[in-house]
């Protein structure tokens, strides 16, 4: 009995000595990753019991192949524990990761759900109060003169034509998110589709007098869904005549390079100011300290944020820099 307890102390000591060491290793770690702590417990472990059997051992006065016999044994099986923790271990690391980054997520997606009905709510009560005080107008005789009568009417027209719009985006922007969009691809001629789009945008282009112009040759035939593809052109169209001041440009090329087919408007707006780069696609931003200050019939800043959607949906992508006089919006997709 006597001699158990002694190797059972012998053993425990040995233990204790490594587990220590292991600790000090474990706090000048404390900023590495999830494998590095997983496969740092796991060697503290192997080590241990290895400190303790060569303890032992050494006590027992084993022969020299005997030791060797135990040892080839202890490290045999430290190998295999070393080989199944790091595989389990890097599946835990992977697992850890993806579970942060899904709760990351969920934050800013339930942030962004709160901020869009609060901007909604706004958006649609201000237009709604005005075609009520007008319609209210009309029905009490308040306005009798034909003229302010007509006028009303086209303005409460214009707000209709406007909610719509809004209502048309929100449904667009709830399709995206919730991963209910179904594309349809075909063989879409560019150059078509961006003659469609100017036709689009030439009444409002005109109204602000700016000039709308297409690069004369270059435009690829792109596999897309066409109706999606078509909103892209139109909405970032839209959105660089929209931001460009009276007497202005906004060009479009498009063309091939690598594995890539690239399409690019570029506008005369002045640039957009470096800390809202990041943020023009988001969710109802429309950078009011952006580009010119004129804006007069600015959309319900959710254009760009369907733009972004509907180009990863075809596995591409969408970016903005500034260039000399404005910026660049150019969308990348996959030949």
């Amino acid at each position: 009995m006597r001699d158990m307890l002694i190797i059972g102390i012998d053993a425990l000591l040995a233990g204790l000595i490594v587990g220590a060491a292991g600790v000090v290793v474990l706090r000048m770690l404390r900023g590495r990753s999830i494998l590095a702590h997983v496969m740092l417990l796991l060697a503290i472990t192997v080590l241990a019991v290895v400190a303790g059997v060569v303890v032992v051992a050494s006590a027992m006065f084993l022969s020299g192949h005997d030791l060797q016999v135990v040892l080839l044994t202890v490290a045999t099986t430290a190998v295999v524990s070393l080989l199944v923790g790091g595989f389990f271990g890097r599946r835990l690391a992977a697992s850890a990761v993806w579970a942060e980054a899904a709760r990351d997520r969920e934050r800013r997606l339930e942030a962004g759900r709160r901020e869009l009905v609060a901007w909604v709510s706004h958006d649609l009560r201000t237009p709604l109060a005005g075609m009520r005080a007008m319609a209210e107008a009309l029905e009490d005789g308040v306005v009798s003169d034909p003229a302010t009568a007509a006028d009303y009417h086209r303005r409460i027209r214009v707000e209709t034509d406007r909610m719509t719009t809004l209502v048309d985006d929100l449904f667009e922007l709830s399709r995206i998110n919730a991963g209910a969009l179904r594309l349809s691809p075909t063989a879409v001629p560019l150059g078509e589709l961006v003659s469609d789009a100017i036709a689009g945008v030439a009444p409002l282009a005109e109204s602000r007098r700016v000039t709308v112009h297409a690069a004369e040759y270059g435009w690829p035939v792109i596999r897309a869904s066409e109706p999606e593809l078509a909103r892209v052109v139109r909405n970032l169209l839209m959105n660089s005549v929209r931001y460009t001041p009276a007497d202005g440009t906004v060009h479009i090329a498009a063309g091939y390079e690598r594995d890539d087919i690239w399409l690019a408007v570029s506008d005369t707006c002045g640039g957009i100011p470096a800390d809202d780069l990041g943020r023009v696609f988001d969710v109802a931003f429309r950078g009011e300290r952006a580009r010119t200050p004129d804006t007069q019939g600015v959309g319900g800043g959710l254009g760009l944020a369907i733009v972004r959607g509907l180009v990863e949906a075809h596995g591409g992508r969408v970016a903005v820099r500034n260039v000399i006089g404005g910026c660049r919006f150019e969308v990348r997709l996959p030949a």
